[in-house]
């Protein structure tokens, strides 16, 4: 009995171990077909992917274009308590002409309440902030500042390319004035849409110039004012000893200037009034005689 349950055992275990190594094989064959693909794999994408580095690259399109040069018409109009006037508006005149800006216009009120002066400063475009910013060094209050830009980039632009179209259309009515015109007709009639188009074109370059210079300076209006002590003003005025001697110095000579030009403008009546006495007097002396 137990001879059979070696027998039997070892038969077992020589059949189990066939299995084992029948089954180790396949799983090892099976390995290398997966190790063999997946290197495959990794060598096409590896490829593919030099492929793509090896094809040049395309910049990135975007659909938001910057511009870059823009036209900008900036503005200013602002208001601010000085303790002095003239002495602040000295200082920003100073200020203004070191950033070779100038003054176009200057206006000066004085009441019994204040003192205000008005200017206006056409300043470079690059340097209107810096002036801004230095203005309120100068200011001990800051009753509203108001900046304004406009955009003219749109118009700047589409001037200019009239202006091109424009010029070039004249070119050729150039060419067929010296080339085509043959009759007196086509003479006049191509030198009639040449002046059409040269007066389009003067007021294209006109518009493009104004723009030109309202981008290239901006303008800053500036209100400073000083508060003063109100005086009431005297209702009866008492003129003073040396007033009332200038007056009667003045009213005397007035007085002489008049009969100077009475004597001017009658000296032909005096002449003859003059004559007509002395020819009466004569014939008087000469009656005594007789």
């Amino acid at each position: 009995m137990k001879a059979i349950n070696v027998k039997t055992l070892f038969k077992i275990l020589m059949v189990s171990l066939g299995v084992a190594i029948f089954y180790g094989c396949q799983q090892n064959a099976k390995f290398k077909e997966d190790v063999s693909v997946s290197e495959v794999d990794v060598s096409e994408d590896y490829s593919s992917l030099d492929k793509e580095l090896a094809a040049p690259m395309k910049p990135e399109v975007s659909d938001n274009k910057v511009p870059v040069d823009l036209k900008i018409i900036k503005t200013a109009n602002s208001r601010y308590k000085v303790k002095d006037v003239k002495k602040a508006t000295k200082q920003i005149k100073r200020m203004a002409f070191a950033y070779d800006a100038y003054i176009s216009d200057l206006r000066f009120e004085n009441d019994q309440y204040k003192k205000e002066i008005r200017f206006t400063i056409k300043i470079p475009a690059k340097h209107f902030d810096i002036l801004m910013d230095s203005i309120n060094v100068v200011s001990e209050f800051t009753d509203f500042e108001n900046i304004t830009t406009k955009d003219v980039t749109e118009e700047y632009v589409d001037i200019q390319t009239r202006l091109k179209t424009k010029l070039e259309v004249k070119e050729r009515y150039e060419n067929i004035l010296r080339q085509n015109a043959k009759t007196v007709e086509d003479i006049l009639a191509t030198e009639d849409k040449l002046r059409i188009i040269q007066e389009e074109i003067e007021s294209a370059q006109g518009r493009l110039n104004y723009l030109t210079n309202k981008v290239s300076y901006s303008t800053i209006q500036i209100d400073l004012y000083e508060t003063v002590d109100f005086k009431v003003e005297p209702e009866v005025y008492n003129k003073s000893f040396w007033s009332k001697t200038k007056e009667g110095f003045s009213f005397g000579w007035d007085m002489i200037e008049s009969i100077l030009l009475v004597i001017i403008h009658i000296w032909p009546i005096l002449l003859l009034g003059i004559l007509i006495i002395s020819y009466v007097r004569y014939r008087m002396k000469t009656d005594k005689k007789a």
